[in-house]
């Protein structure tokens, strides 16, 4: 018995001294080489609802429900697109691992993009960040800073998607469970090679890739999703809707949005053509597909491009995209201010149909719609703000918004890049507090913050070069101070310049004779101005204010151009400002 307990000992003794030699040589090596996320994974989050107990998510117990993810639509092993971004949610089994502790790990990650995007989600009950580095396929690297809102506590307001509850093993909770895309910044031009992750208790990594859908493509219409509305009911439904161009292209592709949605929605077919008159095409609307199908289901929270269609997009030109929608659609993510009538068919897929007959109902809103981009071209211009960017007060149907104008003028001249105009204004929107919650079916749809929505409206838009911030006088008629809306402001631009975005902002408007323009709030209006035209923060400054303001009463608009309400320009008004515009300002 022990010549056998000393045999073990050698034994032990011989694999130790092995161990030993083996981790010294991998020390004088150097690190490990990166390997896919995957092989990463050593923590649980998703547990079956039958057994709370096999996850353990937070370290207290907690995690996602699988009914819940598989009802939202992210099914394991399935592709998402957020942000622009393509991720894959884990192939994993409830109770299997299927996330990793962000802890200095290296993780082999390829491609050429505008950004690195991960989904994430911390547990430490607040925001949770690290500092990370991209490795680069020519040698170089470039840091990084990583951060992950709580996943039971963080935002709702730039969440990638909401679950409606969290289990643990004493039951299943009532509780909102938040899972986050967030996305930080690459060196331009540069193929990756790897990522370190960065070491920061508490934030969990589910996906990681480089954002390419950016690339090759110049946005020519957007509109902004202001929130989750009730529409219809729509069952075998098809919606038409008219959207004007800005760039032309030889290509096309177009972008549904199911933004701040709880559970899928399907697109049974979806066409473009050019408009006619009313919801009748020039000629047959042409077939789009995604992925190579007619249709496509768009999860919770994601979106769908469709395929790279060989169609020629007219510049300054209305189209309509047709898609019908199998239903039912009770409510969905919509930009409500359209000031352009669009158009709902009677029950079947009229797609295709190149007249107008089956369209019998009118809607004044962009539904699920959220882009069209054509190919090649000098990238976009991104207009972020609030009514007056909308076109709220403009003729309907005209196309008088002052960002039409200002691509109007882009496209007759030649001095600089014919650059796309993308419209992110939405009607009532702040810079710093958001109007619509974030979450669940609301009346409100004037829009999360400027500040929750940036990354989405703005990072996320197609070849962006230039973005125009025009926002504040919403935040200053309900009692935001202009300190605030300056630390707003300040933080928009630091966010557009570490991405490379060229930044200007626009002085706000006089709004005298408003109800709640009073002179309390012009006085904080007139600090915010002198603040902007003071520079050093922002690229170039537009100076709206002097341009509508009346020279004999600065604190309210020429009559000339005031729409009637005192807050927003008529079209006389919004023309001046696109007029007003420097156009070698755009350039980067």
């Amino acid at each position: 018995m022990r010549r056998c307990v000393r045999g073990i000992l050698v034994v032990l003794t011989l694999c130790g001294s092995l161990i030993s030699a083996a981790s010294a040589r991998a020390a004088e090596s150097g690190p490990a080489a990166p390997v896919p996320l995957e092989r990463l994974f050593d923590n649980k989050a998703v547990s079956d609802d039958g057994r709370p107990a096999a996850a353990d998510f937070d370290g207290a117990g907690a995690s996602l429900s699988a009914r819940d993810l598989a009802a939202a639509g992210w099914t394991p092993g399935r592709a998402l697109t957020v942000q622009g971004a393509r991720l894959t949610w884990p192939k994993r089994r409830p109770g299997e691992p299927d996330n990793v502790r962000a802890a200095g790990q290296d993780v082999r990650v390829t491609g050429r993009g505008d950004a690195l995007a991960f989904l994430v989600a911390g547990t430490a009950g607040t925001e949770v960040g690290g500092n990370g580095t991209v490795a680069y396929a020519d040698g170089t690297r470039s840091g990084y800073r990583l951060t992950a809102p709580d996943w039971r506590s963080g935002p709702l307001a730039t969440k990638a998607v909401a679950l409606p509850h969290v289990n643990t093993p004493g039951g299943q909770l009532a509780e909102r469970a938040r899972l986050y895309v967030v996305t930080v910044p690459l060196a331009a031009g540069r193929a990756v090679a790897s990522v370190r992750l960065p070491r920061a208790a508490g934030l969990h990594v589910f996906a990681v890739s480089v954002r390419t859908a950016t690339q090759g493509w110049t946005g020519s219409w957007t509109t902004a999703t202001g929130g989750y509305g009730a529409v219809g009911p729509w069952t075998d439904r098809t919606l038409r809707l008219v959207v004007h161009t800005s760039a032309g292209g030889p290509r096309v592709r177009v972008r549904f949005d199911n933004t701040f949605a709880a559970a899928p929605v399907r697109i049974g077919s979806a066409t473009v053509a050019v408009q006619a008159s009313g919801a009748a095409s020039r000629g047959a609307p042409v077939p789009l597909s995604f992925g190579g199908a007619a249709g496509v289901e768009i999860p919770a929270g994601a979106q769908a491009y469709s395929d790279p269609l060989g169609f020629a997009v007219p510049e300054d030109t209305n189209l309509l995209v047709s898609f019908h929608l199998p239903g039912p659609v009770p409510a969905a993510p919509l930009h409500r201010l359209a000031q352009q009538r669009s158009y709902v068919s009677e029950p079947g897929d009229h797609a295709a149909d190149g007249s107008a007959g089956a369209y019998t109902s009118v809607i004044s809103s962009w539904p699920l719609l959220a882009g069209v981009d054509v190919g090649g071209g000098p990238g976009s211009v991104v207009l972020l703000g609030d009514s007056i960017t909308d076109g709220d007060k403009s003729t309907v149907d005209a196309n008088r918004r002052w960002p039409d104008v200002l691509a109007g003028r882009l496209l007759g001249q030649s001095t600089v890049p014919r650059y796309g105009v993308l419209n992110q204004g939405i009607s009532g929107n702040r810079v710093v507090s958001d109007r619509y919650p974030g979450d669940g079916v609301s009346t409100d749809t004037a829009g999360v913050s400027a500040l929750h929505r940036f990354d989405r409206d703005v990072l996320a838009q197609p070849s962006a070069r230039t973005v125009i911030v025009f926002e504040g006088v919403n935040d200053l008629r309900w009692d935001t101070s202009a300190e605030q809306v300056i630390a707003g402001l300040r933080e928009i631009a630091a966010r557009g310049h570490a991405r490379g975005l060229r930044m200007l902002a626009a002085t706000i408007l006089p709004c005298e004779g408003e109800a709640r323009c009073t002179a309390a709030v012009d006085a904080e209006r007139v600090a915010v101005n002198e603040w902007i035209r003071g520079g050093g923060v922002f690229d170039g400054v537009l100076d709206f204010d002097a341009v509508v303001r009346d020279p004999q009463r600065p604190s309210r608009m020429l009559p000339a151009y005031d729409s009637g309400d005192h807050l927003h320009p008529g079209d006389a008004g919004l023309a001046a400002l696109a007029d007003s515009v420097d156009l070698r300002l755009l350039t980067p």
